[in-house]
């Protein structure tokens, strides 16, 4: 604990998460008070962040607030009961977390830590929220899911800067009207699995508003004003009450997701049909026929339509793929609208696209016959994967360094010729990168040390990307698990491919290989190997060492002469022991 406490008087950081912890150390209340041996303490550093997660402790004393620096405060997964008044002490505190509890109140206190900016008090026994807590005007995220709350204060009106509302799994029967129209910085509410009974007049003052979830509630209509709600990406309604949906539904351009399982109605409204949804979930509810206007929805990926009774469709039609049932509702259609169906265009889908990938985080574009990257993928800032795979693309723009978050690039049969370094140095965040079947020119020796972090490779297919005796240095790649090089026209197996020693998959298939060298036994985390589609004629003896890890052992196609073909058909563990027999004593 002295070491800990040391550190933590260094850095202004303490994680005390995981250690059976029955009550918060005495020490830990007096953090600049006990400076130990050796210690300046005009050098100590007030405690900022303080993590006690998952741990046992039942009390937190009032002694909490010598704390005054605390800016972090994460209890949660711990067995307390209630909270000192001191928490209203701890004014610089930004970030409090005491989810997973046994709370059945917060102190009115919190009400003067008015610099928060998240509270998470979700699974507690909570029966309602404090009335100051309408004072912390900075909140913008607030999760109280999964307690008892029946309502909320009307005082939560003065935290107009609110961006993530989740009250998940309450007793709520009504959002307020003046909540709403304070609300009007709102990204993401959730209210599911409540008790509503319907949605507040003016939800369209929540033109930011990206993710709806009020599904499992009792609600019976949605009001008109939805439509202003002109942001909203995911909406979901699902386990309700509504017999109806207004027709101003169809304004929210921005719509990807829609689901409205689990109700009462008996159509889907013709305005609807302009959604450019890409997931509607209409299954049980009382659908007894369908606007052949829904075959103009193109962009759908998915419609579910199971448990409605369904009079005017085959039900081969309903439980098929969705494109054939859009195809034969727009056979319906009268002759000037089934012109006006047509194919969605290139601009639409990446469109669609975009808006789907703000709650996913990943953007896929594959198939579109694009010829440079088009500008979504790096806008939003946040895109974590990217599909980019059977296009045209010959290079990455410099613009695209400026996604920081992403971690998986695929650009698969594409038209890339030279390795893009440069903009690949500048995400420092990858793992996965695809550059399968382009024609690559040879990629520069130390041209991995743009991609240090990498997990994934595949470079199969590129055969001019790696010179006769000259490869780029894998040992940039320290942390590679998953390394594919099919089809590359490889001679022999790259020396330091062999001390990867995080290396799980590696596929050498369809090379000129003539023999795998000895040092294979270094690679003892392998479980795939695939060197198939060889000229090899004999494997070393020292591959057999590989068979406790060692898995899936690929060799068909290669002249094998030096074991038996009935060794070979019984498989990958019969091999390697076969192999290890042969080591030399």
């Amino acid at each position: 604990m002295d070491r800990i406490l040391k550190a933590a008087r260094t850095s202004g950081s303490l994680n005390l998460s995981n250690r059976s912890l029955r009550e918060v150390p005495t020490e830990v209340y007096q953090c600049l008070e006990t400076t130990g041996e050796g210690e300046n303490w005009w050098e100590a550093v007030d405690l900022q962040k303080l993590i006690l997660a998952h741990n046992d402790i039942e009390v937190l004393r009032e002694d909490l607030k010598n704390l005054a620096c605390l800016v972090v405060l994460n209890v949660s997964h711990n067995k307390l009961s209630h909270l000192p008044a001191a928490i209203g002490e701890l004014t610089a505190m930004k970030s409090l977390d005491v989810s997973f509890n046994s709370i059945s109140e917060l102190p009115e206190q919190i009400g003067s830590a008015t610099s928060l900016v998240k509270l998470d008090c979700s699974s507690n026994r909570l029966k309602e929220l404090p009335e100051s807590l309408g004072r912390c005007l900075d909140l913008s995220d607030l999760k109280a899911s999964n307690n008892q709350i029946s309502s909320l204060h009307e005082d939560m009106a003065n935290c107009s800067k609110l961006s993530k509302l989740d009250v998940e799994g309450n007793k709520l029967t009504a959002l307020a009207e003046r909540q709403i129209a304070s609300w009007t910085m709102l990204t993401e509410l959730n209210a599911s699995k409540n008790m509503l009974v319907d949605l507040p007049q003016n939800i369209g003052s929540l033109s930011r508003l990206i993710r709806l979830d009020l599904h499992q509630n009792k609600i019976s209509s949605v009001p008109p004003s939805i439509g202003g709600c002109s942001s909203l990406v995911e909406f979901y309604l699902g386990m309700n009450s509504l017999s109806t949906l207004p027709a101003e539904i169809g304004d929210l351009s921005r719509l990807g997701t829609l689901d409205l399982r689990s109700n009462q109605l008996k159509e889907y409204p013709v305005g609807g049909c302009k959604l450019k949804l890409s997931y509607l979930d209409l299954s049980n509810n009382s659908l007894t026929g369908l606007h052949p206007e829904l075959g103009n929805m193109t962009t759908l990926k998915k419609l579910v339509l199971v448990g409605n009774p369904l009079r005017t469709l085959r039900s081969t039609l309903v439980n098929g793929p969705t494109a054939a049932l859009l195809k034969y509702l727009r056979s319906r259609l009268s002759n000037a609208e089934e012109a006006s169906a047509s194919t969605p265009t290139k601009e639409n889908v990446i469109a669609s696209a975009a808006r789907m990938s703000i709650s996913s985080k990943e953007l896929s574009l594959e198939s579109l016959n694009l010829t440079a990257v088009p500008s979504q993928v790096w806008e939003s800032g946040e895109i974590t994967k990217v599909n980019l795979s059977k296009n045209s693309i010959e290079e990455l723009p410099a613009q695209l360094s400026s996604s920081v978050s992403l971690q998986t690039l695929i650009l698969s049969r594409n038209k890339m010729k030279d390795w893009p370094g440069a903009v690949l140095k500048s995400l420092p965040g990858l793992v996965c990168l695809k550059l399968d079947n382009n024609p690559l020119k040879q990629i520069p020796l130390d041209g991995f040390q743009a991609v240090s972090g990498l997990q994934i490779l595949d470079l199969s297919g590129n055969a001019a990307s790696f010179g006769i005796g000259e490869y780029p240095k894998f040992s940039y790649l320290p942390l590679l698990q998953e390394l594919y090089l099919s089809r590359v026209q490889l001679a022999e197996v790259p020396e330091d491919i062999l001390n990867l020693s995080n290396l799980l998959i590696l596929d050498l298939s369809q090379n000129s290989l003539q023999s795998i060298p000895k040092d294979v036994k270094k690679m003892t985390s392998l479980k795939h190997l695939d060197i198939s589609n060889n000229n090899i004629s004999s494997l070393p003896p020292e591959l057999g060492l590989l068979e406790p890890t060692l898995e899936v052992l690929r060799l068909d196609g290669n002249p094998l002469r030096s074991i038996r073909r009935p060794i070979l058909e019984r498989g990958t563990k019969a091999v390697l022991n076969y192999l290890k027999d042969r080591i030399p004593v």
